[in-house]
C-alpha cells in the first residue's frame, strides 16, 4: 500500500486495512501453505510476520517494528480465535 497514513486506533482503520491487506494481497501466497498460522499485518506498510500462535506471530513483528499496530489474523480463518464453550446445569 503506497498510503503512508497513520492508523488511527480509535477507528475501524485498523480492521478494514488489515483485512483489505490479507484479502487482496496475502491470501494467495499464504493459504496454500500456511492455513492455521497466525499472521499479524502492519496496515501502514503492509509488511507481516508469521507465528505458529498470535503471540509469536506479535512478538516477531514487534522485533521488527516495536512502535506499529497490527492486525491479527489466523491464516486461512475469519478470525484469529474464537470464544465459546458450554454450559451445564448444576442441581
Amino acid at each position: 500500500m503506497s498510503s503512508k497514513r497513520k492508523i488511527d486506533v480509535a477507528s475501524d482503520d485498523l480492521i478494514l486495512r488489515g483485512q483489505s491487506l490479507y484479502n487482496e494481497h496475502l491470501r494467495a501466497h499464504l493459504e496454500p501453505t500456511h492455513v492455521g498460522r497466525f499472521v499479524a499485518i502492519e496496515p501502514v506498510t503492509g509488511q507481516y510476520f508469521l507465528g505458529d500462535t498470535g503471540t509469536a506471530a506479535l512478538i516477531a513483528a514487534r522485533a521488527v517494528m516495536p512502535s506499529a499496530l497490527f492486525y491479527l489474523m489466523r491464516v486461512g480463518q475469519q478470525t484469529a480465535h474464537t470464544v465459546g464453550g458450554y454450559a451445564s446445569r448444576v442441581r
